[in-house]
């Protein structure tokens, strides 16, 4: 059986492929991810929602693993995750903490400052 920290580990690696369809494989139906910036959203058509916000404008996206660790069916990441957008490189220090049952995601928050994606996504 695969641990917490294996799943999250290969979810994170997986958006590399920018597949929303595979990244949803990783969630149980009910899931919830949050944002902390915005509101959190529950079932794999909200989550698909908030992914393509992300992925869809991006040309690459990585997950850089920076730091992990799992306590039970809770992991913890220190990431920075990178997109290219267009000509812009944009570098998003992240934390998340992922809630795993079952070799599945019940729940995914990530904790990000807003204004430095913003400002490295906004028009000039």
């Amino acid at each position: 059986m695969t641990t917490s920290l294996e799943t999250v580990r290969k979810f994170c690696e997986a958006f590399s492929r920018k597949d929303v369809d595979e990244l949803l494989e990783f969630f149980v139906d009910d899931a919830v991810y949050h944002n902390m910036p915005m509101a959190p959203v529950r079932g794999k058509v909200a989550i698909r929602t908030v992914l393509d916000m992300f992925l869809k404008p991006a040309q690459s996206v990585e997950f850089v693993m920076l730091n992990d660790a799992a306590s039970g069916s809770t992991v913890l990441t220190e990431r920075l995750d990178k997109f290219q957008i267009g000509d812009r490189a944009v570098d998003l220090p992240v934390a998340g903490v992922f809630e795993v049952e079952g070799g599945k995601i019940t729940s995914w928050r990530d904790y990000f400052d807003m204004a430095t994606w913003t400002k490295q996504t906004a028009a000039s």
